[in-house]
């Protein structure tokens, strides 16, 4: 094992980690983690015989330990949980938009925390990343009949709550300037036209932000008032919004007058409306993107350092 193994592998170990998480700084250590296991391994004598199954057991086992040794903390979460969001460096082609607005949407790897870590990690090999069973088993430690009854489970239960995304490049723009335009003080009425009639908010603090909420908002009265009240204080700190993509789902940028970012926002599109918007703030949940706001922010970690 050596650093061209690392950097041939490393999308595969980070994808993995990744969907298993929904963090992006829990899966950037367990790569690592499992990059210096698989060279400590192989220099103990291991036989590999193939580096990249070797390397996504390893993740994989490292995704699940982790999973479960994180529950407690899962649980006593404050407030709403999203994942880490991941920002896209420029508009996605529509092979990558096809790809990712599935097995990476914000939606989606909600919906993957009610399952158990092991299915979990039976479901995203061969759904996701279209192992066969008797490599799942190698994998997971598991028998190849126990993997397929694991994977019937955990499929008809995604099935049942899977979302759905119909996103065109073109639909992502034209919703994201709507929102920009309805933020910047324009009329609010193009915006909640293309909300949809059982619209939901998810707003993702933490506990460090102005509003905790504890329970996503239902509606589209009631999410287009969130909206404007949410984004009316952000904008009194100077702020600026800025479209981007973000888990594969159009999106904005909300960062203060120094750069420093306040919240992602996401949006889940299908046919033309816009099903639900989904805003990450924590700020833990932010620095892997870049410097966060100390404005907006610092009065919160002062706050949690005073308790």
């Amino acid at each position: 094992m050596d650093t061209s193994h690392y950097a041939e592998y490393r999308p595969l170990m980070f994808s993995i980690a990744y969907r298993m998480t929904g963090s992006v700084s829990d899966a950037e250590d367990i790569v690592q983690e499992a990059f210096l296991r698989a060279s400590k391994g192989a220099s103990q004598g291991a036989d590999v015989e193939s580096p990249k199954a070797y390397l996504a057991t390893i993740t994989t086992r490292l995704a699940i330990d982790h999973l479960r040794s994180a529950r407690v903390r899962r649980e006593s979460y404050v407030g709403t949980w999203l994942p880490e969001p991941l920002i896209g460096n420029g508009e996605p082609d529509p092979a990558e938009l096809a790809e990712t607005s599935d097995s990476l949407s914000m939606a989606f790897l909600v919906l993957l925390e009610s399952l158990a870590p092991a299915e979990r990690a039976v479901f995203l090999l061969r759904e996701v990343f279209g192992y066969d069973y008797r490599e799942i088993a190698d994998i997971t430690g598991k028998t190849e009949a126990a993997c397929r009854q694991i994977f019937t489970r955990a499929r008809r239960h995604v099935d049942e709550g899977r979302p759905r995304f119909e996103t065109s490049r073109a639909e992502g723009e034209e919703l994201t300037s709507l929102f920009l335009a309805a933020a910047g003080g324009g009329d609010m009425t193009s915006l909640l036209e293309r909300l949809a009639p059982d619209v939901v908010f998810y707003g993702d603090s933490g506990g460090r932000g102005e509003t905790t909420f504890i329970a996503p908002v239902f509606g589209r009265g009631q999410v287009a008032e969130v909206v404007r009240v949410q984004v009316e204080r952000t904008l009194q700190l100077g702020a600026s919004l800025r479209p981007t993509w973000v888990n594969g789902q159009p999106g904005v940028l909300a960062c203060d007058a120094d750069g420093g970012l306040i919240a992602v926002i996401a949006f889940d599109v299908l046919d033309g409306q816009v099903q639900a918007i989904r805003t990450v703030a924590n700020p833990e949940k932010l620095r892997h993107i870049g410097p966060v706001s100390r404005t907006w922010h610092l009065r919160w970690r002062d706050h949690d350092q005073e308790d």
